[in-house]
């Protein structure tokens, strides 16, 4: 039998704690009730193995809530109460940590929380869009409604992030495989040459003597250089997890030619769909910009929605401090404007994050078409130099002999 510990408060108002061993967590809130105790609190104990399992749980995968988000909608519009719900849930999702999250959830709403809050105790699995929603959805009467909303946008996402990193997975995966080759070529294959060349005598020509020069460098402090990329790799790392640095990473990511234009389409198609959704269920534009800014994905696009914000709370609209920023296209800020002023910025926003996604299909497109055949022919370029370095030598002395 599980053991809990609760925390509770008598009539009188003095705290009590302690532990106590019952069927399930329902039946011993039951008990506490049944004692006029106001229940604060009330935990199971885990034990040692059960803590180790849990340990190193990490986010749930956006499927997983798109199907919580479904499933749930239908649960809800169909008359079904929420702790039953989430119980029911919890012991068929897929997803062990998704399931245990749940659980914690029906019981905290069985104590008197709400599902909004139920849900932001546990931010690794519902971010502050997918709770604000909630909050929305519960207040409006219209959750089921909302929870169907929710996994339409996460699947709309979703799907925007997998065709970018599809289209940078082939040209990185091109590059990593190009340096190995060449590293390969000029660590392993080359000093081979060298004791050829060595044998023949002579003077080697330049390109040759350049090649064998870079090998021997790079075998000789092999060991530093793997040192001093890794080290150069978690400096950078760290700078990067810093405000100032990620600020710099991003606004340079923004201005790199191609990769850059595809960037920002991504983030502003993520800002508008986002916004669009929030506007939508009726939740407040104070905190639907503060949620678009920290679901942005960029740091400079974030600075400029939370100072559009920091404007909006003085009395300004939306459009306008998005203008001063000069972040967003001329476009997009001119469709907020008229969508303010018609009554119509979720609509407005809706075109935009359409119109984006599309221009981020042909940027992809485009790009994937521009960096084969680019990284091709540098792999092409480096490779076929090495080659020609190493057989210089031999094609002198191939015209020496016929001579």
């Amino acid at each position: 039998m599980p053991t809990f510990a609760y925390v509770v408060k008598d009539k009188s108002g003095k705290t009590h704690s302690g532990t106590l061993e019952s069927e399930s967590r329902s039946a011993l809130i039951e008990q506490l009730w049944k004692q006029d105790f106001v229940i604060l609190a009330v935990d199971e104990r885990r034990s040692t193995k059960h803590a180790l399992m849990q340990v190193g749980q990490g986010r749930v995968k956006s499927g997983q809530l798109v199907i919580f988000s479904r499933q749930l909608a239908t649960m809800v519009n169909s008359g079904i109460p929420i702790i039953s719900a989430l119980e029911v849930l919890a012991d068929q999702i897929d997803d062990r940590n998704l399931g245990q999250v749940l659980r914690k959830m029906r019981d905290d709403i069985e104590v008197g929380s709400s599902l909004s809050e139920s849900a932001g105790k546990h931010p690794k699995v519902f971010s502050g869009f997918f709770v604000n929603m909630m909050r929305a959805g519960e207040s409006s009467g219209r959750l089921d409604e909302i929870l169907d909303r929710v996994a339409s946008y996460i699947e709309k996402v979703d799907v925007l992030q997998r065709k970018v990193k599809a289209s940078l997975f082939y040209p990185a995966f091109v590059s990593i495989l190009a340096f190995a080759i060449t590293t390969f070529l000029i660590v392993v294959i080359v000093p081979k040459f060298k004791e050829i060349f060595t044998a023949l005598g002579g003077q080697l020509p330049r390109p040759t003597q350049m090649l064998l020069g870079l090998s021997e460098f790079m075998r000789r402090y092999l060991v530093l250089e793997v040192a001093a990329i890794f080290v150069m790799g978690v400096l950078l790392k760290t700078y990067l997890s810093t405000p100032a640095g990620r600020f710099v990473f991003d606004r340079i990511t923004l201005k790199v030619p191609v990769l850059g234009k595809l960037m920002q389409k991504v983030v502003i198609s993520r800002f508008a769909r986002t916004l669009a959704t929030l506007v939508k269920s009726g939740v407040p534009i104070l905190t639907a910009m503060e949620i678009v800014a920290k679901t942005s994905g960029n740091t400079v696009i974030e600075r400029a929605i939370l100072a559009a914000r920091s404007s909006i709370k003085e009395g300004e609209n939306i459009a306008d401090p998005l203008i001063q920023s000069k972040v967003f296209p001329g476009m997009v800020t001119r469709m907020i404007s008229v969508g303010e002023k018609t009554g119509e910025l979720e609509k407005m926003l809706t075109k935009i994050a359409d119109f984006y996604e599309n221009e981020v299909d042909a940027a992809v497109s485009a790009l994937t078409s521009l960096i084969e055949p680019l990284v091709i022919a540098i792999l092409g370029v480096v490779i076929g130099g090495i080659v020609i370095a190493l057989f210089l030598p031999i094609f002198q002395i191939s015209t020496l002999v016929q001579h």
